[in-house]
């Protein structure tokens, strides 16, 4: 047994962070030293309801008090102790949404979660009103999409909120936000450190309701701050057995694009991280303002208040998933029963093996649409010349390449054409799993060195973990990435790959003629319904 942090829980020393993820409820205890000593999980899923994709708050309640219990459980299991205090606690959420209460505290209509696309006509409008993108999923274009749709509710708005907003409302009374959730809600001003107070004026010059935004949003608060403390109502909801006791302090509720920024130790200016999996997006912080808007690119910020350009991609390794699994079958129909880790690197690795370019073969990944690049709906595409070097190591590497195309369309705005300098990309997500292989198709791809922690799979509820324990810890004025590089990231252990020129070229070559034949997706999408 770890007698250190049998001593942490005993002494109301470890800190706590929960994470709402869109199927899964994570929970992470940490000790002194950062390290995870227990956690807790619990399963949920979004519902469509009346073409609404929403949880409901028995929803909410019940993933938060199950993912607890799963936590004390371990921790009871592990160490024979229960969980009566922490030293903090912290709670982070998928961004954006919208759920707006009254006065009276009662939501006055279903949670809307960031996968509603349903507020186009809202973004068109306020895009230019604002001269900043407002993507489809963020709160304010929620709100004004009601106000458009001469929704009853929009009159009797006292307050609305994000997910982890609403959970950390619950838990400690405070009507606040973390900056990096904030700013999916609405546009942040990072000089002032709050919502940029000119966007927040013209918003109300769109709107004759008795309310001004500002006074039904939250409060903003930057990594490190207090955002109050557990309440007796709150401990009673976080664990009905009444173990837990109140008086936690908690930090501010954050987002997960933030936390996941924390994880990769990637809140620096000129750093960046992507997370690949499902889906996959880039966020970059950056040293200075875009010279422009781009509806490619989300502008939100770190957990500190630095302004990150993240580009956000629907499809990810969902096609290369189902090529792999189709040669798994082809091995079981030949009587061999392949184990998946061993198919997946081997397969990866053969990619390794291919042309730079693919040999000229082209894949389109589109399970779903794809904004960044016009795209509402998708059709998984693999296509070819007569001519085309078609062996396994190019078929693969053009599948590879295909998980990264759309991201590499909207980095290289970052990158080329605003010129944003970026020194390293963390990676992480199940597309590194395999050592290397995702790592150096990457690298290709920015033209960018590209490293992969050991610690890149801990995920965002350590990350809220991290900024629970940074408001407890830290030194007066000490900033955020300080103190990650010299308090929990010191020592770790990670690989650094820097970018293969033949490569990069290559994989310009395949990305020009992604561009070039995108009228071939334009034309499943309409004809094959």
């Amino acid at each position: 047994m770890n007698e250190t942090a049998k001593e942490a829980i005993k002494a109301g020393k470890a800190v706590l962070g929960i994470e709402f993820g869109s199927t899964r409820i994570k929970a992470v205890l940490v000790d002194g030293s950062y390290t995870p000593i227990a956690m807790g999980t619990y399963d949920w899923e979004n519902r469509l309801e009346n073409n609404i994709w929403t949880y409901s708050l028995e929803d909410i309640r019940k993933g938060l008090q199950g993912c607890y219990k799963s936590l004390a459980d371990d921790v009871e299991a592990k160490y024979g102790e229960k969980l009566t205090t922490l030293g903090a606690l912290g709670f982070s959420g998928m961004m954006h949404g919208y759920m707006p209460f009254n006065a009276e505290g009662e939501l006055l209509v279903p949670f809307r979660t960031w996968r509603n696309t349903m507020t186009e006509e809202a973004c068109k409008k306020l895009i230019p009103v604002f001269n900043f993108n407002i993507p489809q999923r963020w709160s304010i274009a929620h709100l004004y999409q009601a106000i458009l749709s001469g929704e009853e509710h929009v009159k009797d708005i006292a307050f609305f909120t994000t997910l982890a907003g609403y959970i950390h409302w619950k838990l400690s009374g405070e009507k606040v936000l973390g900056i990096g959730e904030a700013a999916g809600m609405f546009p942040i001003d990072s000089t002032i450190m709050d919502f940029d107070q000119k966007m927040l004026d013209q918003f109300d010059d769109l709107h004759h309701f008795d309310w001004k935004l500002r006074d039904i949003l939250p409060k903003v608060l930057v990594a490190g701050e207090s955002a109050g403390v557990l309440t007796a109502e709150g401990a009673k909801l976080l664990d009905p057995t009444g173990t837990l006791q109140p008086g936690v302090p908690m930090c501010p509720p954050e987002g997960d694009a933030g936390t996941g920024m924390v994880a990769t130790n990637s809140v620096a200016v000129r750093t960046g991280n992507v997370s690949a999996g499902t889906s996959v997006f880039a966020m970059v912080v950056l040293e200075q303002a875009l010279s422009k808007y781009y509806e490619e690119i989300d502008m939100v910020t770190t957990p500190d208040g630095k302004p990150v350009a993240m580009v956000h991609c629907n499809n990810c390794t969902s096609d290369l998933n189902a090529w792999v699994g189709l040669f798994g079958e082809a091995m079981e129909a030949f009587g061999v029963k392949p184990d998946m880790d061993t198919l997946y690197g081997t397969l990866y690795r053969k990619a390794l093996e291919g042309d730079a370019d693919c040999g000229g073969l082209m894949s389109y990944n589109f399970f779903a649409g794809e904004p960044v690049v016009g795209f509402d709906e998708g059709r998984p595409l693999f296509v070819r010349m007569p001519d085309s070097k078609f062996n396994l190591a190019n078929f693969m590497r053009a599948n590879l390449y295909a998980s990264l195309e759309v991201l590499k369309v909207g980095m290289d705005i970052l990158l080329k054409e605003e010129k944003v300098a970026v020194d390293e990309i963390l990676g992480h997500g199940g597309l590194f799993k395999t050592k290397g292989v995702g790592q150096s198709i990457l690298a290709a791809a920015l033209d960018t060195p590209v490293s992969v922690m050991e610690t890149a799979g801990e995920g965002g509820a350590w990350g809220i973990a991290l900024l629970a324990s940074y408001m407890n810890n830290k030194a007066e004025d000490e900033a955020l990435d300080d103190y990650l590089d010299a308090k929990v990231f010191a020592g770790q252990k990670g690989t650094k790959m820097d970018p293969d020129p033949k490569d990069v070229e290559g994989y310009n070559t395949f990305i020009e003629r992604f561009k070039k034949t995108l009228p071939i997706m334009k034309a499943a999408t309409e004809t094959m319904k």
